[in-house]
């Protein structure tokens, strides 16, 4: 039998691609936030097939106490839980997803979606067709006539920061660089796809050992351009309503603590991005509230009253900027990024550097300068309204069918939170409670190995069933640097339904959260989008869809037969009700270190509401045709 690795001199060893990449990854190290050296690479999710098995799997199977493989139970959720985990450590870690050929490498490309649009780092293995060729047409293998070097994982390329098919091994030599690049690389990190064909994983080749010397990856910190530094600063002198919006690069930078001095130096309301949420303290004198349309009426009247803004580590998206009407038309607009691509849009005056040193620079141009106490005082009028309609939206009574409110659960799940715990969700209606009704307690900035931010909102690509697997992902990352907090999930029964088989996967693997899912009875937060507009329910809600209504999920039944502690709150609906339940899932989650699910009801028409604008098509013939015409100038004016 051939040994799959050797030394063979001083300067080389003789290994596979698979056992090169392996070992590359665990000579990759990296730096927290409070300078703790971590391994760069933390895991990996696999799910293996024939494209991977052999050729990957035995090199992870050498490894598999330096760098654990983890049993997914679909692609598209194992590869979602990689994203999770590195937003939980502010993209300080990665974790790898392997799949094999076809449909396995396809099921993560939604993935590779929230992770690019998130400007999150991801590493994806997924297997790849013979380069030979020689047993061509493979199983699993979609052939293209005109082109055979086409395969379908060349469909990550749009969702791809970097893609290479690795069709040699020596290839890797060059290519590993660029890999450890761009997950480290502010200003240009997200998922990296190296595709791997079969075959090519097998062959042998003599790597050079300097390859794998250990390597310590430190985030870079880009310092700002002086001559844009001092043109921003004399913009905000001239600002008589400045406002600072802190966005998700903010977190990522490490410069949470930054921000709130920067604010309190200058007497500058704050408020956040959804990126950027639990940066601030609720209680803060300065804090306004969350931005955009999810967001909440106090933060959009100051963007709508500032006269400049400096938006610092945002990509500026349409759920912040409330599709461009969230701004005054004479606006003038600083930001701060260390992409080049998101500081320049829509004519904003651009500084490029990280979030951190910028904010220490740019408060040192400004000295002593200070907005009017007057601005200030109208931030905290505006937040202390926004928290009394908060306040009776939590304590509402019961719903017209007796469920609760989604307002109602987020206050339990709030209330109930330590500064160690971690909540996220994603898509549909629930973002919209969290981001514009949670309250930030005690933060965290500067004492641990991350930001001090304990929410994830995935509000980038809006992917639904995110929120379902996500917890997993984040509960592996959160007990290495948080092992006193638990992470909580909250998802709609729609959410639920799409991916909830990595319920098992975290409770097979031992990692503790807990889920709470909401069942409204269908795609309700659609159905107010579409009934919003004039235009009549139709396929989203059950009781619009064509079937039978009476053929209903017991979501109780079906989590526990997943391996995970339920609590059912279905039959009390009651806030007392969920919050006892709630508090038992979390002590059950924490002692029998399995998932806990908690299963309730909840009004599907009951909102939080920032009376913001969203840029949606609405045709001619519908009822709210009327507002966005009208929603349509102010945002032309705003673009012209």
């Amino acid at each position: 039998m051939i040994p799959q690795s050797g030394q063979t001199d001083d300067q080389t060893v003789r290994l596979t691609t698979a056992h090169a990449l392996v070992r590359w990854m665990l000579a990759q190290r990296s730096e927290l936030l409070d300078g703790t050296e971590v391994p760069l690479f933390a895991g990996v999710f696999g799910i293996f097939g024939h494209g991977n098995v052999l050729g990957l799997g035995a090199a992870l199977y050498e490894v598999r106490d330096e760098l654990p493989t983890w049993r997914g139970s679909t692609e598209q959720g194992m590869a979602l839980a990689a994203v999770a985990y590195t937003r939980a450590t502010d993209r300080r870690q990665v974790m790898v997803a392997t799949s094999s050929v076809g449909p396995g490498a396809l099921n993560m490309v939604t993935a590779a979606g929230v992770a690019h649009a998130n400007r999150l780092p991801v590493l994806l293995l997924p297997g790849d067709t013979f380069t030979g060729r020689a047993p061509d047409p493979v199983l699993q293998q979609v052939e293209h006539f005109g082109d055979p070097t086409t395969t379908v994982n060349d469909a990550f390329r749009p969702v791809s920061r970097y893609f290479d098919r690795i069709t040699r091994p020596e290839q890797l030599i060059s290519t590993l660089p660029q890999v450890a690049r761009v997950l480290t690389d502010p200003a240009d990190t997200g998922p990296v796809v190296l595709a791997l064909p079969q075959d090519v994983q097998a062959e042998r080749y003599d790597f050079p050992v300097a390859m794998f010397a250990p390597r310590v990856h430190r985030v870079p910190r880009a310092r700002p351009d002086v001559s844009s530094l001092s043109s921003a600063a004399d913009l905000l002198r001239e600002a008589e309503r400045p406002l600072l919006v802190l966005g998700g690069g903010v977190r990522y930078s490490g410069a949470g603590a930054e921000g709130l001095a920067f604010a309190e130096t200058h007497n500058i309301p704050a408020v956040e991005t959804v990126a950027g949420r639990t940066l601030v303290p609720h209680d803060h004198r300065l804090y306004g509230g969350p931005l955009g349309i999810i967001g909440s009426t106090s933060a959009n009247n100051l963007a709508a009253a500032a006269d400049v803004v400096l938006a610092v580590g945002t990509r500026l998206q349409d759920f912040t900027t409330a599709s461009w009407t969230a701004f005054a038309a004479d606006v003038r607009i600083i930001t701060v990024n260390a992409a080049r691509f998101d500081a320049v849009k829509h004519g904003s005056h651009a500084v490029v550097g990280d979030a951190r040193e910028t904010l220490v620079e740019l408060s040192a141009s400004l000295g002593g300068w200070k907005s009017g106490p007057d601005w200030a005082a109208r931030a905290a009028e505006g937040k202390a309204a926004w928290d009394v309609h908060i306040d009776s939206l939590r304590a509402g009574g019961h719903t017209p069918d007796g469920s609760l409110t989604y307002a109602q659960v987020t206050g339990v799940v709030n209330d109930l939170s330590t500064p160690d715990d971690y909540v996220l969700t994603a898509s549909g209606g629930m973002p919209g409670e969290l981001h514009g009704g949670w309250r930030t307690g005690e933060v965290k900035h500067g004492s641990g190995p991350t930001s001090g931010g304990t929410m994830d909102l995935e509000y980038g690509f809006s992917c639904m069933g995110y929120e379902v697997v996500a917890p997993w992902g984040a509960a592996m990352a959160r007990q290495q640097t948080h092992p006193d907090g638990l992470v909580t999930s909250i998802c709609g029964d729609g959410s639920y339904l799409m991916l909830n088989s990595e319920l098992y996967s975290a409770a097979f693997a031992g990692h503790p959260y807990v889920a709470v899912v909401c069942d409204n009875a269908g795609f309700a937060v659609i159905h107010r989008l579409q009934t919003n507009q004039g235009a009549k329910g139709f396929n989203n809600l059950l009781a619009d869809s064509r079937g039978d209504i009476s053929v209903r999920v017991d979501f109780v039944a079906h989590a526990a037969s997943l391996g995970v502690h339920v609590e059912d709150v279905r039959e009390s609906n009651s806030v007392d009700g969920l919050r006892a339940a709630y508090e038992r899932a979390r002590e059950a989650a924490r002692t029998e270190r399995r998932p806990a699910v908690v299963v309730c009801n909840v009004h599907h028409a009951t909102w939080t509401e920032a009376g913001a604008w969203w840029e949606t098509g609405v045709p001619e013939s519908l009822s709210g045709r009327a507002s966005y015409d009208e929603a349509k100038q102010r945002q032309l004016r705003w673009l012209g």
